[in-house]
């Protein structure tokens, strides 16, 4: 556990990306099996101890350390972990010398339920220094949060021992931690893990913004962007005869259980790279096309779905591109080879639960340009450009496949609320709380908030920000203050749906801060019935 924990320290206090991968290398390759397995599972996100959540933390400190003193501490450091592990009462007899080791530790975890967290967690914190308890905490709770991406995870393993990165993706969403196999391959050798009857995730092709490019259409393709989740449908034969279907999310999570309607449609081995969708069902009760965003958020996350859900609400996947085809391994062939196979293979699926994502046709760029200005359909998220012969090929390649979002829609809001942030942006007001008016505010309408954001301004913007929320403080409602109505957020947002949850009536989808309005007297600033206009739900 004293090895993990340094290594985490080390981790929080590097930003270099260069500097976090030789750390993250020089660990892997000498710490034995299985830590170095269950430290991986842990930067990654892969580990889950239900019995140990946030709340378990805040309730054991509370009852050790003045209440009010616990409160005002975790408000000022924005972290759980790190207030804790600084906060917690040092034993009074001396704690042992040598720490239980990751592995000892994550099968104490495991072992825990929700009756003997509050007792048994406590010996093992006593048993640590502040890093260790940062370290046991930031395991426990999974929420690491220190800069390390399970991408950057799966590059510095790479690094480590020299294999190849979209090598190690693959095996990665096949096997369980502590990956034994994945290192008895890298690091000694080995055959690589044996996955060829597992229904295995393949990482996606990636694409670049446009921003300023100009592409010739005769070398590209384009096609709608759809707004919903990526996603990768895998069915393989197993050695016995049984086909597996297993449906993943863009990041490799396995999200099956969610969308169940789609794990016996399949008729045929494949990997298939689609988005996923659900169904508007019509006044008549008829499942209809693609519905927003919004739409598809109410299942996503779900342990379980309802009958209901699955009948108001059914999903689908509109088709992009096929990677692995009953056997045959379609990724070095052209864009178009592969389209072509695509194409061919719709009539063999179910028009229920799959559909082809549909190419734009367009005289020139211009006229694509023109296109894309006039997409405002709900489930359109902007324009995919392809090039035509270009292979399926992990990651961002550059030149080959290009993202070209719709401009955002924009809104002038008032500044309401604010709270701190996290990790970096702990001691500073960084994420805002907006809103429009409910009418003439000249009349004495109120502000009904109608977004959150915490991006698209600058370090320099921020402490600006943060001095006049500072200045401005009505009233302190734990974390959150209600600041004086004095400042407009010009705010950007990709569209606007109906919301039970907020008192508005709606809420936004994707907002961040597009400018800071210091100019504009509040009362300017729009009105909530501006924003209903926009409500394609």
């Amino acid at each position: 556990m004293n090895r993990f924990a340094a290594l985490l320290d080390a981790l929080v206090y590097t930003g270099s990306r260069n500097r976090k991968l030789a750390l993250l290398s020089a660990y892997l390759r000498e710490t034995p099996d299985p830590d170095r397995g269950w430290a991986m599972a842990a930067l990654t996100g892969e580990l889950d101890f239900p019995a140990v959540k946030s709340s378990t933390i805040r309730n054991l400190l509370m009852e050790r350390v003045d209440p009010v003193l616990w409160t005002l501490s975790r408000d000022f450091v924005g972290d759980t972990a790190e207030t804790a592990s600084l906060l917690w009462p040092e034993p009074q007899e001396s704690a042992p010398q040598d720490s239980p080791g990751l592995d000892e530790t994550v099968g104490l975890l495991t072992s825990l339920t929700r009756a003997t967290a509050p007792s048994e967690l406590p010996k093992l914190l006593d048993g640590l220094d502040s890093s260790g308890r940062y370290a046991l905490i930031k395991l426990a709770t999974g929420g690491m949060r220190i800069g390390v991406s399970a991408r950057l995870a799966k590059t510095a393993f790479a690094q480590a021992f020299q294999v190849d990165v979209e090598d190690v993706e693959e095996y990665w969403h096949a096997l369980e931690p502590p990956y034994t196999e994945l290192f008895a391959w890298a690091a000694d050798g080995s055959d690589p893990p044996d996955v060829a009857h597992r229904p295995l995730f393949r990482p996606f092709m990636l694409a670049h913004p446009l921003e300023e490019t100009v592409v010739d259409l005769e070398d590209f393709a384009a096609e709608w962007k759809w707004d919903g989740i990526r996603v990768q449908l895998v069915r393989v034969t197993d050695a016995e005869g049984n086909p597996q279907t297993r449906l993943y999310s863009r990041s490799g999570d396995d999200i099956s259980a969610t969308f169940p309607e789609l794990l016996d449609v399949l008729p045929f081995d494949a990997v298939l790279d689609g988005e996923l969708l659900v169904r508007g069902i019509t006044q008549g009760g008829e499942a209809g096309g693609a519905a927003s965003f919004n739409a598809l958020q109410q299942r996503l996350g779900r342990k379980t779905v309802s009958k209901k859900m699955l009948t108001e609400a059914p999903a689908f996947v509109r088709l992009y591109d096929t990677l692995l085809l009953e056997g045959e391994d379609l990724r070095e062939h052209s864009w178009e080879t592969r389209r072509a196979r695509l194409e061919a293979l719709m009539e063999r699926l179910p028009d229920s639960h799959f559909d082809l994502s549909s190419l734009v046709e367009a005289r020139d760029f211009e006229h694509l340009a023109q296109i894309r200005a006039g997409a405002r359909d709900d489930a359109i998220e902007g324009l995919m450009l392809k090039r035509r012969d270009s292979p399926y090929i992990a990651g961002r390649k550059v030149g080959l496949w290009y993202k070209w979002k719709r401009d955002p829609l924009l809104v002038d809001c008032v500044l309401m609320y604010a709270q701190r942030g996290s990790g970096k942006r702990s001691s500073f007001y960084s994420d805002y709380t907006f809103g429009c008016w409910d009418g003439d505010p000249d009349a004495g309408a109120e502000l009904l908030p109608v977004g959150k954001a915490y991006s698209g301004f600058t370090d320099a913007e921020l402490k600006k920000l943060d001095k006049l929320v500072r200045q401005t403080t009505l009233n302190r409602f734990g974390p959150v203050r209600e600041v004086e109505r004095t400042l407009v957020f010009e705010v950007a947002f990709d569209s606007v749906h109906t919301s039970k949850r907020h008192k508005s009536g709606l809420a936004m989808r994707f907002p961040r801060i597009h400018r800071i309005r210091w100019d504009k007297p509040v009362h300017e600033a729009d009105r909530i019935e501006s924003l209903r206009q926009l409500v394609r739900d």
